[in-house]
C-alpha cells in the first residue's frame, strides 16, 4: 500500500522532532547548560500548572517543578523514550505533587470517579485590546475569579481541566498522563466545566458590572477630543 506525500512529510517531521529531542537529552545527560535550559523553558509552564492543579499553592507548585527537574536530570539514564520527554517530566511532577498532597490530605486520589457518556467544548476568553487599562483590570479580576473557581474543583476534575483546557493536551494525551480511559477524560472534563461555570457565576456578578468601563483615561481622552473639535482648550 503506497503512502501519500503528506503522510511521508508528517513522518519526516515526527522523526526530526524525535532526533532533536534525543540530541537534547544526550546533551542534558552531559550537563550541557543550554540543553538543560531549553528543556526547562519548554516545560516550565506545563509542569507548574499540573502541580498547582493538585496542590492549589503557587509556592508548593514551584517547589514541585524544581524537584521534578532535579530528579529528572539526575536520572536521565533511566529515560527510555517510551513516551515523550514532556510526558515523562509531567508524570514525575504529578507523582511528586500527589505525594505532597497525600501528606496533607491522606485520601487524595485521581481515580474512582463515576463516568457518564458526556462530552464538552472549550470556551475561549477574549483578550483585552492593547492600551486599555480599565478593561485589562476587569479581565484580571475575572482571571482571579476563574482561578479561585478552578482551585475549588475536586482533585480529579481539576487535573483533567488543567491538562485538557489550560495546557491544550489532547484527550489521548490526558488519558495517558493520568492513567485513565479517554472516555473518563471526557466525562471529567464535562463535569469540571459544569462545576466551574457554577462557581464562576457565584462571583461574577460584581465583575460583570464593570465589564464595559468608560471612565479614567478613556473618558478623559474622549473629553479632550470633543473639546479639541470644538476649538476649546489647548
Amino acid at each position: 500500500m503506497q503512502r501519500t506525500a503528506a503522510g511521508l512529510s508528517a513522518d519526516a517531521r515526527t522523526s526530526e522532532i524525535r532526533i532533536s529531542e534525543a540530541e537534547l537529552i544526550d546533551r542534558a545527560r552531559g550537563r550541557d547548560e543550554a540543553a538543560l535550559r531549553e528543556i526547562m523553558q519548554s516545560n516550565n509552564r506545563r509542569l507548574y500548572r499540573l502541580a498547582r492543579g493538585i496542590l492549589r499553592s503557587d509556592s508548593e507548585a514551584e517547589d514541585v517543578v524544581q524537584e521534578t527537574y532535579v530528579r529528572a536530570f539526575t536520572h536521565l539514564d533511566g529515560f527510555r523514550g517510551d513516551s515523550g520527554l514532556s510526558t515523562w517530566l509531567s508524570r514525575i511532577a504529578i507523582n511528586e505533587a500527589l505525594g505532597r498532597a497525600r501528606s496533607a490530605r491522606p485520601h487524595v486520589e485521581l481515580d474512582a470517579v463515576p463516568e457518564e457518556a458526556l462530552d464538552a467544548q472549550i470556551i475561549k476568553f477574549p483578550a483585552s485590546p492593547p492600551g486599555d487599562p480599565e478593561r485589562t483590570m476587569a479581565q484580571r479580576e475575572i482571571q482571579r475569579v476563574v482561578e479561585r473557581a478552578i482551585d475549588e474543583l475536586p482533585d480529579v476534575f481539576r487535573m483533567v481541566f488543567v491538562a485538557r483546557v489550560m495546557e491544550g493536551m489532547s484527550i489521548e494525551e490526558t488519558a495517558d498522563l493520568l492513567g485513565v480511559k479517554p472516555e473518563t477524560v471526557k466525562t471529567r472534563l464535562h463535569r469540571a466545566r459544569t462545576m466551574l461555570r457554577e462557581n464562576v457565576e457565584k462571583e461574577i456578578g460584581p465583575v460583570v458590572m464593570d465589564a464595559f468601563p468608560f471612565a479614567g483615561w478613556r473618558c478623559e481622552r474622549l473629553t479632550v477630543s470633543v473639546l479639541k473639535r470644538l476649538g476649546i482648550g489647548g
